[in-house]
């Protein structure tokens, strides 16, 4: 899982804003490379689960997923 995928986290966000904040263009690799991994692992969670390939599909942090984000920007602050 890539660390750089949750701090660009701001609510709720489309594939495509995450995408472009990473600067990132091949939809697959990013879903097999960053998505799927954050899923599993339960750090971000699907707005719409039942609808995991819908055109308005986002995604956001979880609890577990806060709490890593704060870590992960205080480190940066030190």
């Amino acid at each position: 899982m890539n660390c750089n995928l949750i701090i660009v986290f701001n609510g709720e966000m489309l594939r495509a804003q995450l995408m472009q904040f990473l600067k990132l263009k091949d939809r697959v690799n990013f879903a097999r490379k960053y998505i799927e991994p954050a899923l599993d692992s339960q750090i971000i969670e699907m707005t719409q689960p039942d609808s995991p390939n819908s055109p308005t599909q986002k995604y956001r942090l979880t609890n577990k997923g806060l709490l890593l984000k704060k870590q992960l920007e205080a480190t940066a602050n030190e």
